[in-house]
Formats: structure tokens, sequence, C-alpha cells
């Protein structure tokens, strides 16, 4: 009995790990339908305790096992999959540490089948390695949705610098309108607008938006808008180039994609649609056939 309610419990501090993991925005509208409704005292409830669980896993992921190595590829990991926070680190060893423990204690329990030492050890470095599988799923499918959201926020930058807007008023300007089209991207522009009002140059605020994301074509991006502010040619014919050449490795991308669909398809017909097919084309001839000989061996025996 205790160990489904200590998975749930798990399973209920990981769900209030990736909560606090994310970074907050502010929401004026929230807090002031938060007053009208009267549910300000629950939303501090719900955060004080969200608070309490993120500081218990910080403080077991502290005492988990680590080496410097790991340290910082797993930190740049969760930059890329947009976890931010310090404590992001200690969070994540803590959801590792618990969710190898509970897969050790399920097959050594023996609750889906007879206790196993050999399988229990087996989910334990199963429980320890997933999490990280997890993390880079998440890293990439981040960093794929910044590729896709690239080519808009170039046209938006363009159509910005040559209205007359200087580089960081139009970054904040495309910031701002690909909030709710492109949030990840958008989160990434605002925050080289804060690095720049916290007096950061601006290259070198460009070189964190790149390290943040892990994008290809966004550090192309960078190194080319680094280029321009050194040797102080155009701005805006820059942007109008890289976006041309953007858009057409883009439209490679898809018909390389679209190319690889055929072969992609051969698995699933061949064990999802061809033995059904064979069933329905051969499966009466076969029952006719067995109707047919057995009465035939029967007579001859």
């Amino acid at each position: 009995m205790l160990l489904p309610l200590f998975a749930f419990l798990l399973g209920m501090l990981g769900v209030v790990a990736v909560f606090m993991l994310k970074p907050a925005k502010a929401a004026a509208i929230d807090q002031r339908l938060r007053e009208v409704t009267g549910a300000e005292e629950r939303g501090d409830d719900v955060r004080a305790a969200a608070t309490a669980a993120a500081n218990f896993l910080k403080n077991v992921g502290e005492k988990a096992p680590r080496s410097a190595k790991e340290v910082s590829g797993l930190r740049e990991r969760l930059v890329h999959a947009g976890f931010r926070r310090p404590e992001s680190l200690s969070i994540f060893f803590a959801i590792r540490v618990g969710f190898a423990l509970m897969l050790f204690g399920v097959f050594v329990s023996g609750v889906f089948a007879r206790p196993n030492l050999v399988f229990a050890l087996a989910s334990l470095g199963l429980g320890w390695v997933l999490p990280g599988m997890v993390l880079a799923r998440l890293a990439k499918r981040r960093q794929h949705r910044i590729q896709l959201a690239l080519p808009d926020a170039l046209d938006l930058l363009v159509v910005s610098v040559e209205a007359g807007l200087g580089l960081d008023q139009a970054m904040v300007r495309v910031g701002q309108e690909l909030g709710s089209a492109y949030p990840d991207l958008s989160t990434d522009l605002r925050q080289v607008n804060l690095e720049l009002l916290a007096g950061k140059a601006r290259s070198e605020a460009l070189r964190n938006l790149a390290d943040r994301t892990g994008v290809d074509d966004l550090s192309a991006l960078v190194a080319m808008l680094v280029q321009t502010d050194k040797f102080g040619t155009s701005v805006a014919s820059s942007l109008r180039v890289f976006s041309e050449t953007l858009r057409t490795k883009r439209r490679q991308r898809a018909e390389e994609a679209a190319a690889k669909t055929g072969v992609k398809m051969v698995f699933p017909l061949v064990l999802c649609i061809f033995p059904a097919i064979w069933v329905v084309t051969i499966g009466p001839a076969a029952i006719q056939f067995v109707k047919v000989l057995f009465p035939i061996i029967e007579g001859g025996q």
C-alpha cells in the first residue's frame, strides 16, 4: 500500500518541480481576477506549497552524486530546455534520484511480478537515465520551435529596421509581437533587451542569446549581426539577405523530410498493413484448404 502512495507523491512533486522550474510571467490581468474572485488566498497557499516542495527537492538534489563534467552538460541542457532558475539543476537531480528509487522499489517489492534483483538494478539504472533523455527531448523540441519561428522573426526584424528603428528597439518590438505566436523566441529576445538595459555590450548579449538557445541558425544570425556592427555595414540589407538564405534552408529541410517519408512508411506498412492484407486475402483460401485437406487425410488413415 505504501508503494503506490510513494509513487503518487513523487509524481506530484515532479509536477510541482516542473511548475517551479518554468520562468515566471507577470500577469496583471490574472492578479486582478484573483482579487475580484477572492482566489488570491488560495493562490498564495498553492504557491507556498509549491515553494516548499521545490525547496525540498532542491535540498535532496544538492546531496545527490554528480560529476563536474555531467553538471556542465546538464546545466547547458536545462538552459536549452527553458529551465534557467538557479535551483533547476538541484531539482533535476532530485527528480532523477526519486524516479530511480521508485522504479527500484516497484521491481524489488514485486508489485507487477515476482521480486527480481536483476530487474530491480536494471530499473534503477533506467530510472537514472530516463529523466536525462526526457530533458534532452524537451530541449530538442524547444530548439525546433525556435528554428521554425526564426524566419518570421527575421521578416519582422527587417521591416522594423527598414522603418527606422534601431536594432535594439527592433528586437524589443519583435519580441513583443511574437509573444503569443512564438513564446520561446519572444522570451529570449526580451532577455537580450534586459541584458542590454543592465549594461552588457550588444555583442555579448547576442552571444548569450545563441548560447541559451543552442540553435545553429540563430548562432549564424548572431555572428552576422556582430560582424555587421563591427564593420559598420547596413543592418537592414544584411538581415534581408540572411532571411532569404534562411527561408531557402527551411524549404530544403522540408524537401528532405518529404523525401524521407517513403522510407519511413516502409516499417508501418510491413508491420501493420501487410499482415492484415495477408489475413484478408490468404485467410479464406487457407480455411478452404484445411477443410478439403483434413477429410482426405482422415480418409487415408
